[in-house]
C-alpha cells in the first residue's frame, strides 16, 4: 500500500498537471471500489477548477473552486496517472476525466481496494476517513512525548503502534520497520518496555526517514507510479525491508523476516537489540 512518501510524490507530481485546469469532462468506467462510487457528486466537478492539491495522511486531496474537495485513497494498487487525450484505455482504468485545453488523468486500480468520494471544504474535517488520523509525520507534535504517552502503557508491539493510523496517519510496514532499524529497536518490541530515550530517538528519526524517502519519489515494489506513470528508487536504498536473506548494510548479519500478526516484520539480530 502507498505510504506517506509515495502519497506526497503524487500530489507532486500532479500539480504541474493540474492546478489551474478545468474539468470538462468526467467518466465513471467501473464503480465499484472500495465503496461504490458516487456518480452525481461526481458531475458537480464538472467545469470547475483545480485550486490546489494536498494530502492528508494517505488521502489525497484535490480541491476545487467553489469549496468542492476530492478525494482519494490510492488502497493497494491505485494509480492517478495523468495521459494524453484520447489514449487507449487500458484494464482497470475507472476514472478518466478530461480537462480543458487538453489532456487527461485517471484513476487505474487492478484490486479496486481505493477510495473516490467528493466532500466540501467545511465538512473535511468531519469526514469518516479522516476525523480520526493521528499526527501528521511532519507536524511539531510528533514529538517523543507526544509519541511515548501512546507506548508507556500499551502492550502492542511497537512496528504495530507505530502504523497506526489514529496515532501517525501515513506511516506503514514499510517505514516502520526502516525507523526501527535506524534507532535499534526489533519490530516486535512490546511498546510499553521502551524508554523514554528511544521513543524520543524514534519520534526524531520518522520525519528523516520519510523525507529521505520522498527525495527517492518513494517505493516502488509492484503498483505505485507517481502522476508521470514513473517508478520511485528508495526501494534501492531500503535498510531491512525485504531483504531478508541478504547482509545488513551496517554489520555482516543477515537480515531475518518475522510474522506480527498478518503482516511481514523485517530486522538485523544484531543491529536491533
Amino acid at each position: 500500500m502507498p505510504e506517506l512518501p509515495e502519497v506526497e510524490t503524487v500530489c507532486r507530481s500532479l500539480r504541474p498537471h493540474l492546478v489551474g485546469r478545468k474539468i470538462s469532462h468526467i467518466e465513471v468506467i467501473e464503480a465499484r471500489l472500495r465503496a461504490p462510487i458516487d456518480e452525481g457528486a461526481l458531475a458537480q466537478l464538472v467545469g470547475r477548477k483545480i485550486v490546489a492539491i494536498g494530502r492528508k495522511g494517505k488521502y489525497i486531496l484535490i480541491r476545487l473552486d467553489g469549496g468542492k474537495v476530492w478525494v482519494f485513497h490510492l488502497g493497494m494498487s491505485g494509480k492517478l496517472v495523468c495521459l494524453a487525450s484520447k489514449t487507449a484505455l487500458r484494464k482497470h482504468d475507472h476514472i478518466v476525466v478530461q480537462l480543458n485545453r487538453g489532456g487527461e488523468f485517471r484513476y487505474h486500480d487492478p484490486r479496486r481496494f481505493g477510495i473516490s468520494l467528493v466532500t466540501t471544504t467545511d465538512a473535511l474535517g468531519e469526514l469518516a476517513q479522516l476525523r480520526r488520523l493521528g499526527v501528521d509525520p511532519f507536524d511539531p507534535e510528533l514529538t517523543g512525548a507526544y509519541l511515548f504517552h501512546f507506548t508507556r502503557s500499551s502492550h502492542r508491539r511497537i512496528r504495530d503502534l507505530l502504523f497506526d493510523q489514529q496515532i501517525i496517519a501515513g506511516l506503514g510496514n514499510i517505514y516502520a520497520n526502516e525507523v526501527l532499524f535506524l534507532t535499534g529497536v526489533k519490530p516486535a518490541a512490546r511498546a510499553y518496555r521502551l524508554t523514554r530515550k528511544q521513543v524520543q530517538r524514534i519520534a526524531e528519526t520518522i520525519p528523516e526517514l520519510l523525507r529521505q524517502a520522498i527525495r527517492w519519489c518513494g517505493t516502488s515494489f509492484s503498483d505505485y507510479r507517481d502522476a508521470d506513470d514513473k517508478r520511485g528508487a528508495f526501494q534501492n536504498h531500503l535498510r531491512v525491508y525485504d531483504r531478508d536473506g541478504e547482509a545488513c548494510r551496517v554489520c555482516p548479519s543477515i537480515i531475518k523476516r518475522i510474522s506480527l500478526g498478518n503482516r511481514s516484520a523485517f530486522y538485523c539480530p544484531s543491529c536491533q537489540k
